[in-house]
């Protein structure tokens, strides 16, 4: 199908490019409770908003900054997780979703409502009330994925599991939709024992992904291990048909330095990407910035 010159990507052209493409994975997705750090990052303070309603303005425009950015394209970005809010708003005059598909980008979608109180070492997520209307408004919208995340702070065995346990359950609900789940179990990168924790999630995602239904496919969005190349197992797994990376609170060169020893793990960065980015900045400085995170980041991920 075309769109004016731009071609646009259907479902299966989507997942090739997920699979194969030379790139990775932009996270544009911070929400609610991280929106205020996010703009404050940005160039604009708390006394910048007097509502809720003014503040997601602001970072939705932020956001369209950065799509609409020529340096945002399908060569180097091959898809990008939004906030529900930023699906449900538009890009350029069309929905958010459409406008990424038009520059090559796939676009996903993050569903969990945050994180409940750390027990067993791990904090899981809070329930998901309306997942079925999100799920359902985001795959008519052109979605090809969403993305969950909870966090493992110790290396408690039974709360791994108990945090695995349910991201596979989220998962299982979200391919029902026809939609294809990151599932994100961070592992805190200031762990005492990162380590143990790297070790304990994989071997319990291996065993859920053998559980899964033939033809079945999942992503994995995970804390670059402490040791390099201990998630090959997973980045090869049949059920696994991307492994992405979160930079975690990395800095940008400490998080692509870490990426690169990990082959066929691609880069799904937030902070790491916009961290040099402004609201101040005339727009040929805010390209050039973007641009240049792109590349490190673009580069990393295909080391």
């Amino acid at each position: 199908m075309q769109k004016g010159s731009r071609s646009v990507m259907n479902s299966q052209e989507m997942r090739d490019k997920i699979a194969g493409g030379q790139g990775f994975i932009a996270a544009l997705d911070q929400s609610g409770g991280s929106t205020p750090k996010a703009l404050k990052g940005y160039g604009i303070d708390e006394d910048g908003w007097s509502n809720d309603e003014e503040m997601f303005g602001l970072i939705h425009a932020m956001r369209s900054r950065i799509i609409t950015s020529p340096c945002f394209s399908g060569e180097k970005v091959i898809g990008a997780i939004l906030f529900e809010r930023t699906m449900d708003g538009e890009v350029d005059g069309k929905p958010t979703p459409q406008a990424l598909i038009e520059r090559g980008i796939v676009p996903f979608i993050k569903i969990d409502k945050g994180l409940e109180d750390e027990a067993n070492g791990v904090q899981l997520m809070k329930p998901i009330p309306g997942l079925d209307d999100l799920l359902s408004r985001a795959s008519g919208l052109g979605v090809f994925g969403t993305k969950e995340r909870s966090v493992i702070n110790l290396a408690n065995e039974a709360g791994i599991a108990e945090v695995v346990g349910q991201q596979f359950e989220v998962a299982s609900h979200v391919l029902r939709h026809g939609l294809v789940p990151i599932i994100e179990p961070e592992v805190n990168i200031k762990s005492t024992d990162r380590d143990a924790c790297d070790r304990l999630l994989r071997d319990e995602i291996l065993r859920h992904l053998d559980r899964l239904a033939e033809g079945t496919q999942v992503m994995l969005k995970l804390s670059i291990p402490a040791e390099a190349g201990l998630f090959q197992p997973l980045i090869d797994h049949p059920k696994v048909l991307r492994v992405v990376a979160l930079s975690g609170g990395f800095s940008r060169q400490d998080a692509c330095a870490e990426l690169a020893k990990n082959p066929g793990m691609i880069a799904s960065f937030s902070r790491a990407l916009l961290s040099d980015l402004r609201h101040q900045q005339s727009d040929d400085e805010f390209d050039k910035t973007l641009g240049t995170a792109i590349d490190e980041i673009h580069a990393a991920s295909i080391a």
